[in-house]
């Protein structure tokens, strides 16, 4: 129900999402009846799209029912996701222009407490079954749940909508309504909070691991490989995961050197490093002024892309500041899609928490991933292949998505974006920071790095902030494997691009291999090579 919302279809809008381990197995068993259903078809009369279509289809949900052994539900609340921080966002997505969409509204802040309910059930059978979270992430929920449990009821994001009545309720109406989502709030909403809260502190965290790699759950090396699987596309092997990440890292290290030069620091990499943190010249005070340089880069951007992209998306993006309530545990931005109806534009949301620990000189990378020609673009144009089936437009593997997002940071060489030096630094510090996941990811989950060598490690060779750096490593410990999927995908793509531009030589355009890259939406790895060979293929006939 709460994605119908975001995506504009409002059937639903006085229901939640039911949570329930019943429901959970229900869930497998219609994906068990998808794939009957599409066994069911002659692949072999299938051509082009159609072709592509049933194979990815039929591979994502064989993969998904195979994972239906590891139970994830059991392990439903992280700092980074779960019902206690998506539930406040609803109000983002849930339409407010009629008195009927106000008591949708008051039902689905009554249902919550049917979801908390059913979370707690899910994590009594995590106990029993020994797949339990890490006790710093519990801790860290317990502290995003406290303003909800603390502050006035005006105070909490759930009473924004209020604000919208005047436009178009009369007054007595105005009462009625505004009383019922207080007395939904007061009776189902905070109570559910608190409940929650209870539940984590008291009984919950005692059970809480206190190691924090996935290899300590029963079944942990099985569920970190299906993990690098299905983040990856891509059958590697922790260890040489761990390698690749080794060699990037040794590859980046020589070329900030040479940009450290270039601006003529004398110390070494550690020393330039802790001066950009440390330098108030290359820090914020104040968020608007963070924000206005914000739009002032993506402002340029938006000019350079029809240089390097021969189609670009009709859905538009917007900056956002990220809510304070997620805010001290989230990492420095997130992209939010467009809904399929358009009604709003897609969001790239800034964090604005401790400013001093926002770095001036990596936002034009940050940018360019995030909102264009990154995860907006690339996300928008898959949404929007109107000769694609629906289930097409909705793929979201993680090495293509993510992977593209770090390529597009380079487009910013292309597109001039880098002349600031320092902003060129940057990029090679968010680059240095992905090659850098491949180590801690594939090390903590393995056993061979704790969470704190995670830290230092990082903090070595990437010049991030401390608060940035285990805000990062807190969310690869409860997203095994997610952030892996950035360097693998981008290599890959960077790989095809050399690969097509010896093979096509004077005969290859950039805006045309771009274009081909993001024309069946987001595909595996192995899908996207098999592709892109067809097409150097076709262009060099051509």
């Amino acid at each position: 129900p709460e994605s119908a919302t975001y995506d504009g279809d409002y059937r639903f809008n006085d229901k939640l999402s039911d949570l329930s381990d019943k429901a959970e197995h229900a869930k497998y068993d219609s994906l068990r009846s998808f794939l009957l259903s599409l066994q069911s078809v002659d692949e072999s009369s299938l051509k082009g799209q159609d072709k592509l279509t049933y194979t990815l289809f039929k591979e994502q949900l064989e993969e998904t029912i195979e994972g239906q052994k590891f139970n994830w539900h059991y392990m439903p609340l992280t700092q980074q996701d779960g019902i206690h921080i998506y539930f406040p966002q609803l109000i983002e997505s849930h339409p407010f222009k009629s008195i009927n969409d106000y008591h949708t509204y008051v039902q689905r802040l009554k249902l919550f407490a049917v979801q908390v309910n059913q979370v707690i059930e899910n994590m009594n059978l995590g106990i029993k079954a020994k797949l339990v979270s890490p006790a710093f992430s519990i801790k860290q929920i317990l502290a995003q749940i406290t303003p909800f449990i603390s502050q006035d009821i005006d105070s909490l994001p759930f009473s924004i909508p209020l604000k919208s009545l005047d436009g178009f309720v009369n007054k007595q109406d105005q009462i009625i309504i505004k009383d019922l989502i207080i007395q939904a709030l007061k009776n189902y909403t905070i109570p559910a909070y608190k409940k929650l809260y209870a539940y984590l502190e008291t009984e919950y965290l005692p059970h809480a691991r206190n190691t924090d790699g996935i290899y300590s759950l029963p079944d942990g090396k099985e569920r970190y490989a299906y993990a690098i699987k299905q983040q990856t596309t891509t059958t590697l092997y922790p260890d040489e995961i761990y390698a690749l990440g080794l060699k990037e890292v040794q590859r980046i290290t020589a070329l900030m050197e040479e940009v450290k030069n270039e601006l003529n620091f004398t110390g070494d990499l550690a020393a330039f490093n802790s001066y950009l943190l440390q330098n108030a010249a290359f820090k914020y005070t104040d968020k608007d002024s963070m924000l206005k340089d914000y739009r002032e880069i993506l402002s340029k951007v938006d000019k350079q892309l029809i240089h390097l992209f021969g189609r670009l998306p009709k859905a538009k993006y917007a900056l956002k500041e990220m809510e304070n309530y997620r805010a001290a545990s989230a990492p420095q931005a997130y992209y939010y899609s467009a809904p399929l109806d358009r009604s709003r534009p897609g969001y790239f949301y800034v964090n604005t928490y401790d400013l001093a620990s926002r770095p001036k000189h990596t936002m034009t990378a940050l940018a360019l991933h995030e909102a264009v020609p990154g995860h907006h673009l690339q996300i928008s144009l898959a949404q929007e292949l109107s000769d694609m089936p629906w289930v097409r437009t909705q793929m979201g593997y993680n090495a293509f998505v993510e992977g593209w997002a770090l390529y597009a940071e380079s487009l910013g060489f292309e597109m001039n974006m880098y002349t600031d030096t320092i902003q060129k630094y940057g990029s090679l510090t968010f680059e240095m920071w992905r090659a850098c996941r491949l180590v801690v990811d594939a090390g903590i989950h393995t056993g061979k790095m704790t969470r704190e060598q995670g830290v230092q490690f990082m903090m070595k060779h990437t010049g991030n902030s401390e608060l940035d750096t285990r805000s990062e490593i807190d969310r690869y410990i409860v997203w095994p494997g997610q952030a892996l999927a950035y360097k693998i995908g981008q290599l890959a793509i960077i790989a095809l691009r050399k690969e097509a531009q010896d093979t096509l030589g004077t005969q290859f355009s950039l805006s045309d291999f771009h274009d081909a890259v993001l024309e069946n939406g987001a595909i595996p790895l192995h899908v996207l090579q098999q592709h892109m060979h067809q097409w150097m293929k076709a262009q060099k006939n051509n």
